[in-house]
């Protein structure tokens, strides 16, 4: 890959991390009624840019089946979390983790796909 590949593929990254964490904020904060109560969700914010880099680096990388594993990991990994706020109903942070994912995942397959058309223009 040459450097202008290279630049290409982190401005990518960059772009779906960083920028991707002000997009989402922005989205849960325009459909959130009321703020998320202390300690739900925590690590939301790291986890979230770190889902966004490997889901854009995956698919640069030729390897789309990595959305799946990133969203396999997330689902269960939170699972636990999202069942004990509110068992018998549908929780806010529940719908805050949905919302978030779905914004989250749009955004860096948006990067990704951004990303892939760079590179196919340099050759």
């Amino acid at each position: 890959m040459s450097w202008a590949g290279a630049g290409v593929v982190v401005a990518a990254l960059v772009v779906s991390v960083l920028l991707g964490r002000v997009v989402t904020g922005l989205v849960l904060r325009r459909v959130q009624s009321s703020p998320p109560a202390n300690g739900v969700l925590r690590g939301g914010t790291w986890i979230g840019m770190l889902e966004r880099a490997a889901i854009t680096g995956a698919v640069l990388a030729g390897f789309p089946e990595g959305v799946a594993v990133v969203l396999a990991v997330k689902g269960l990994g939170r699972y636990p979390e999202l069942r004990e706020s509110h068992p018998d109903k549908v929780s806010p942070a529940a719908e805050r983790f949905i919302i978030g994912t779905l914004i989250s995942y749009t955004w860096a397959g948006a990067c990704a796909v951004l990303g892939l058309w760079g590179l196919d223009e340099l050759g």
